[in-house]
C-alpha cells in the first residue's frame, strides 16, 4: 500500500465543476516514491482550522458515496490517482443548524493509514457535526479531470 510518506496529496480546483448546491474537486495522489505502491477504497477527508497538524478538525468528516465500487488502483513512480470530493455549501443549511466557520485546509488520509496529507484552501465550512458537507468518492486511477465520474 502506498504510505503518507512516499504520496503528494493535491487538490486541483482548476478541474472543479459545480453542481446543484455542491463543488466536485479532484483530490489527485501522486506516487513520488522510486516504487510502486497501491491504494484502494477511499480517504478520510475533514475540514481542519489550519493545514498543518496543529489544526482541528471542524465539523463532521467526509461520507463515504456507495454508489460507485471500489477497485485497487496500482501507481508506478510519479504515477497518479484521484478521488472525487464532493463539497456542499455551507449555506444549504441554516446557521442556527450550521454554526459557519472558515475551514483553512483539509486533512486527507490515505487509505489504510494513519498520518494524514494537508492541503490548504479556504471552505466554508458547518462547526456543526450534523451538517455534513463532505462526501468522498472512492480512488481511480490518473489525474481527476472535470467531466470524469468514477
Amino acid at each position: 500500500m502506498c504510505r503518507t510518506a512516499t504520496l503528494t496529496v493535491t487538490l486541483d480546483g482548476g478541474q472543479a465543476g459545480g453542481a446543484a448546491g455542491s463543488t466536485y474537486y479532484p483530490v489527485d495522489f501522486v506516487n513520488r516514491s522510486g516504487a510502486a505502491c497501491a491504494l484502494a477504497g477511499y480517504p478520510g477527508v475533514s475540514f481542519v482550522t489550519d493545514a498543518g497538524t496543529a489544526g482541528r478538525q471542524i465539523g463532521a468528516a467526509a461520507q463515504r458515496n456507495p454508489a460507485f465500487s471500489t477497485t485497487v488502483v496500482r501507481l508506478t513512480p510519479g504515477g497518479y490517482a484521484h478521488v472525487w470530493l464532493q463539497v456542499a455549501e455551507a449555506g444549504n443549511y441554516p446557521q442556527s443548524s450550521c454554526r459557519p466557520a472558515t475551514a483553512l485546509g483539509l486533512r486527507i488520509y490515505p487509505p489504510g493509514e494513519t498520518r494524514p496529507g494537508y492541503v490548504r484552501r479556504d471552505f466554508q465550512a458547518c462547526a456543526a457535526a450534523s451538517a455534513p458537507l463532505l462526501t468522498v468518492m472512492p480512488l481511480r486511477p490518473g489525474k481527476g479531470v472535470q467531466g470524469t465520474t468514477p
